[in-house]
């Protein structure tokens, strides 16, 4: 039983890890449309990601061949997976920018004026493309932590499961706090730029990236607990 329980547990820990950089892009993605469509878009983009995620586990011999290479280029080797991972990246890194643009030079340019709000089907779209990469990615990191399917199926169900439920709770988050919603974006453009380097075989720990965006979350939530009695004092 122990053999079973210990990889089936750190399998679905590690995949909620992997998840959060999904919850936190479908969150923002999801600001953009009225109130009454946000739970949508985060219900279809998690469901498409378990979607996405069984179907690959169900061509695994397919995703092991992702690992392979099929190039060469200045003394580095591209396989099918860099490939996803390095598109994926210049993606995410691009997404972030743009919104972190929007929220600071246009938001200022436009005071006063009503933000413009994306359309559903542009946004889910955007959603699928992160959804693949993302679950390209956790499928491979799987298939090295483990040999039983089962697990991997169980794993990424459950996984799933969590991701709907804390969804919600971190979109109205990063919502109600500004600040936030720019410190997720920076953690996105981290993302990006580790999933390029994954991509050019240059291995960023994940430890550094969520330990430093961990940190800076703590900061940001001292100085909010800071400057609120001072705004209330004056």
């Amino acid at each position: 039983m122990t053999e079973v329980l210990i990889p089936l547990l750190s399998l679905i820990a590690l995949e909620v890890i992997l998840g959060i950089d999904n919850i936190i892009f479908i969150s923002i993605l999801a600001d953009k449309l009225p109130e009454s469509q946000r739970n949508k878009l985060r219900f279809y983009g998690i469901g498409l990601a378990m979607v996405m995620r069984l179907c690959l586990l169900a061509v695994i011999t397919w995703i092991l061949k992702l690992d392979k290479t099929l190039f060469t280029a200045f003394e580095i080797d591209f396989s099918g997976k860099g490939l996803i991972l390095i598109v994926g990246g210049l993606f995410l890194i691009y997404k972030s920018t743009k919104e972190i643009h929007h929220k600071t030079e246009v938001a200022k340019s436009h005071e006063g004026e009503l933000p413009k709000k994306g359309t559903f089907g542009k946004l889910l779209l955007e959603v699928i493309i992160l959804d693949l990469v993302f679950s390209v990615d956790s499928i491979i990191t799987a298939v090295g932590m483990v040999d039983e399917l089962w697990i991997m199926y169980t794993s990424v169900i459950v996984t799933v499961l969590i991701m709907l439920v804390a969804s919600k709770p971190i979109s109205e988050f990063i919502s109600k706090h500004p600040s936030f919603k720019i410190l997720a974006l920076c953690f996105l453009m981290m993302i990006g730029v580790s999933l390029i380097a994954e991509g050019f075989h240059f291995e960023i720990p994940k430890g550094y990236i969520y330990f430093s965006m961990a940190f800076a979350f703590l900061v940001d939530v001292i100085q909010m607990k800071t400057i609120k009695p001072n705004n209330t004092v004056s």
